[in-house]
């Protein structure tokens, strides 16, 4: 149980501190934010992934790295639909 609650801990605090920094983002500076959250998200894919393997019998960690999996990637699709229609901005009418 130790394992779990330290966790939770974690995911807790990081998800404040988040939240407090990301708050305080001016907004022209949020695309290359959202670039670097891609990135970090790519790791959080790998860590989900890797708790998953080894939630043996514990079905709390296996919820909570499930549902940081489904964060993760919904920010990475996001993120990567975003860019393209941002992208898409600056092509010429004729060219797709």
């Amino acid at each position: 149980m130790n394992s779990l609650s330290s966790s939770l801990w974690v995911l807790l605090l990081g998800s404040l501190l988040g939240l407090e920094l990301i708050g305080k983002v001016p907004p022209t500076l949020h695309t290359p934010l959202m670039s670097g959250a891609n990135a970090i998200s790519g790791i959080t894919i790998l860590a989900s992934l890797t708790l998953i393997g080894r939630a043996h019998g514990q079905p709390a960690l296996l919820a909570v790295a499930s549902v940081s999996l489904a964060f993760a990637l919904y920010n990475v699709v996001g993120g990567f639909v975003v860019t393209d229609r941002m992208l898409a901005m600056f092509r010429r009418r004729g060219e797709r």
